[in-house]
């Protein structure tokens, strides 16, 4: 009644009330490129009034699992999601995702890394647009090695890594030879692992499907890896994911860390690292088998079919994986802190090249990263570090929890392995594997 009155009362004051803006919510992992990105969100915010940010930044294994919930049950919370090259084709054939239609006339899909975009189209139409992208690599510390009198290969084997690794460990002094990922999860300790399994000959599945979980192979890759933390790692290595093993790196506790190569804008970052100035990279390992133990990999933002704001949800992802947000960066943080491995154009500027010495690594790591032959054997499956079916989020997740729990010293590789290759197994045959 009173709304009757007022209106009555003023035919035409609809017109000057506010519009009622959209609220994008945006969920993301807590790495150091997103961080920055919500930063530097204002100018989003600015360029398109009448939309707002809401932001849900959680630890990997979170994210994944809260995206994945949603996305499922079609829940709809989130407008943006960061997802990554394994879901993307799998989420985009069962309808979850939009296709990225209305990315703007000056968006530039062609200058986008041709292996990036690949992992990313489905059906000749881009489902998630990549906010940056990896591989793997060695990153060591280049005093600690010369003290110890050696030079890291551009091309290291994992005998040379362990050797290094002895030499640099001082444990008196809280300086560990190598750190690597520990923590369980299919993208946390399994994205290292099956890398480097990759390189020693191993593979999750025969021709037939079949695990391979208790092969020599992966008995060997997961003895070596191990060995070289039990031996030469910091204590608690079984916790540690990206983000720990960074730290410690940064804080002058590890000589060598095999991850991710967008760390390299931070370790080499002297605001952030205490070594910044005694940082070496490198290939990441082989076994002499002719594959390395590099992954491929892409941070992605993508729209959920079941936003109802689609639409706006678009421009956020346009805005925050073009070249001009490039631009924001190099001139808000400096153009070594830009997202690295997603377009041509970043690595055709010399300046970027000179102030990025990981840069170079990056490229090449990426540029050689094959997920459509990932393993010295032939096998039925796609991906690297990942195998590109929908099961293996939930065996992979598994299996890492058996593994960390080797780490830990809770149980023998032998047994650990047999875990996993009883659960595996279990899990593929409910699936209905072999598929004919």
């Amino acid at each position: 009644m009173l709304n009757k009155i007022v209106m009555a009362m003023c035919a035409t004051c609809v017109l000057s009330l506010p519009v009622i803006g959209k609220t994008l919510t945006i969920a993301t992992v807590n790495n150091g490129d997103m961080v920055i990105m919500k930063e530097l969100s204002s100018d989003f915010t600015k360029k398109n009034p009448g939309i707002e940010l809401e932001w849900v930044t959680l630890e990997e294994n979170i994210l994944r699992q809260r995206v994945t919930t949603d996305v499922a049950t079609k829940g709809g919370q989130y407008d943006v999601m960061t997802i990554g090259t394994y879901e993307v084709p799998i989420w985009a054939k069962r309808g979850w995702l939009n296709p990225l239609d209305k990315l703007g006339e000056n968006y530039d899909l062609d200058d986008l890394l041709p292996a990036v975009r690949d992992g990313l189209t489905v059906n000749g139409q881009l489902h998630a647009a990549p906010f940056y992208a990896e591989s793997s690599m060695v990153i060591y510390r280049t005093d600690l090695l010369a003290k110890a009198g050696m030079t890291m290969p551009t091309e290291p084997t994992w005998d040379f890594i362990e050797k290094a690794a002895k030499a640099m460990t001082d444990k008196a002094n809280n300086v560990y030879g190598i750190c690597l990922r520990g923590k369980a999860g299919w993208g946390e300790n399994m994205a290292l692992l099956t890398a480097m399994s990759n390189s020693f000959g191993a593979k999750w599945f025969d021709e037939r499907w079949d695990p391979q979980l208790d092969s020599q192979a992966w008995h060997d890759t997961v003895e070596y890896y191990v060995s070289l933390l039990q031996n030469y790692g910091p204590p608690g290595s079984s916790s540690n994911g990206f983000n720990e093993n960074l730290a410690l790196f940064q804080t002058g506790k590890c000589g060598i860390w095999i991850d991710a190569t967008v760390a390299g804008a931070f370790v080499t970052n002297a605001q952030d690292s205490e070594v910044a100035d005694s940082v070496g990279f490198a290939l990441a390992p082989n076994k002499g088998l002719g594959k390395r133990g590099n992954w491929l990999w892409a941070w992605s933002l993508a729209v959920p079919a079941s936003s109802k704001k689609s639409d706006e949800a678009m421009k956020f992802v346009s805005w925050a994986t073009s070249k001009e947000y490039l631009a924001l960066v190099a001139e808000a943080k400096g153009i070594s802190k830009v997202p690295p491995g997603t377009r041509k154009s970043l690595y055709a500027n010399p300046a970027y090249m000179a102030a990025s010495p990981f840069a170079q690594i990056t490229l090449d790591s990426i540029n050689a990263a094959d997920p459509n032959n990932p393993t010295v054997d032939p096998v039925p499956y796609v991906g690297i570090q990942f195998v590109a079916i929908p099961e293996f989020q939930g065996i992979g997740t598994a299996v890492g929890r058996q593994l960390s729990g080797v780490l830990a010293g809770q149980m023998t590789v032998k047994e650990g392995l047999a875990r996993s290759q009883k659960l595996v197994k279990r899990s593929m045959r409910k699936a209905g594997y072999p598929k004919k």
